[in-house]
């Protein structure tokens, strides 16, 4: 019998605690003095489909980091999972963000729309019967979506992308604000 093969998950995981516990301690100390949100990272989980003969359908799971460098413009690492029957990919770009709207007290909207673009490496790891193969590629993602405030620092949102390995991916997210 045929078991999945969980080592990318762990991988995938442990790359993005690493990511971004690297990146939370300095930025979250000089966010605070500036005029504009702090440092924040998002939870994200979803679905892509890729352009094949027709959809391929899977999920994905994976997170963000946003620091913010101006009132309206972020940038960070995010780091995507992707599962298929056989096979996973690995998708990890450095995102700029763009909040639509700003807030004039440094403070979130309750609702902010955003347009994000990112570019970075699509790894890809397929199961044959004589072997593993591995192969990488450059990645962009470019799109936009919606946060909504869901407490003092917590927002809640939807975000759709198009982005090549070609695909289209629509993800839920869960973003914690950890600066001011």
């Amino acid at each position: 019998m045929n078991t999945p093969d969980t080592r990318p998950m762990g991988t995938a995981i442990r790359a993005l605690l690493v990511a971004l516990t690297l990146i939370a301690g300095p930025m979250t100390g000089s966010a605070t003095a500036q005029s504009h949100p702090g440092f924040a990272v998002d939870l994200t989980a979803g679905w892509v489909g890729f352009a094949d003969d027709g959809i391929v359908s899977e999920g994905l799971i994976g997170g963000a980091a946003r620091w913010y460098v101006l009132r309206r413009v972020s940038i960070g690492p995010e780091i995507i999972y992707i599962r298929g029957g056989d096979h996973s990919h690995l998708v990890v770009t450095g995102n700029a963000t763009w909040d639509l709207l700003a807030s004039t007290d440094g403070r979130p909207l309750r609702v902010t729309p955003f347009l994000v673009a990112g570019g970075g490496v699509f790894q890809t790891r397929e199961s044959f019967p004589a072997g593993r193969y591995s192969s990488s590629e450059g990645a962009f993602t470019a799109g936009g979506g919606v946060r909504v405030a869901a407490g003092n620092r917590v927002t809640i949102g939807i975000d759709a992308r198009v982005g090549w390995e070609l695909h289209v991916r629509v993800s839920g997210l869960v973003g914690l604000r950890l600066g001011r």
